[in-house]
């Protein structure tokens, strides 16, 4: 019987520049989810939550457009789990494009490609990750993309590892055919 370790995401050393990571995730936008964020930030353009006004906006086709904060951080959460997991700080965020608007109904997903690895100088622990990330939409058109770097945990750092508690009751065990009622 074999236990696979709670970890996740990928640690400094399992990058490689030039390789591309299609985040497994897509999340689709929903009407609630737009007008939370809008509200949230105190964004009052309202071409992110009045149909009516944004029925006048040609760049839109007159619909409501998903504010681009949402945005952002849609592809930036989706991004995580192969980009910055195990990061320890995020350290730049350059180059924000917006191609594409986004509405209501679209399903986000996104790509990152690995564009610069290096050893932090001052910390022995982590390392540096460049990449440029984008965002697709269901269509496979690019409506986000940016550069971003994060300093990564080491796997040999210990950071992002053995944080699963022990159990007080003892290990996870297959039950005894006998107690259990094991089923072929």
């Amino acid at each position: 019987m074999a236990v696979h370790e709670a970890v996740l995401g990928r640690f400094f050393e399992d990058y490689v520049v030039g390789d591309v990571y299609q985040h497994p995730i897509g999340r689709t936008i929903s009407e609630a989810d737009n007008t939370w964020i809008t509200l949230l930030s105190m964004n009052t353009n309202q071409n992110h939550f009045n149909a009516h006004l944004a029925a006048q906006n040609p760049i839109t086709d007159g619909k409501v457009i998903v504010n681009s904060g949402l945005t952002v951080a849609v592809v930036l959460g989706i991004s995580v789990l192969d980009m910055s997991q195990n990061a320890i700080s995020n350290l730049a965020f350059t180059d924000i494009k917006m191609s594409n608007p986004v509405y209501v109904g679209d399903t986000i997903y996104a790509e990152s490609i690995c564009t610069g690895l290096r050893r932090s100088e001052s910390r022995p622990y982590a390392g540096i990750v460049s990449m440029i990330t984008r965002g697709l939409n269901q269509e496979g058109t690019e409506v986000i993309s940016w550069k971003r770097s994060v300093m990564v945990a080491t796997r040999d750092s210990g950071i992002g590892r053995n944080y699963f508690p022990e159990a007080t009751n003892g290990p996870l065990r297959l039950p005894s055919s006998d107690t259990e009622g094991a089923q072929s």
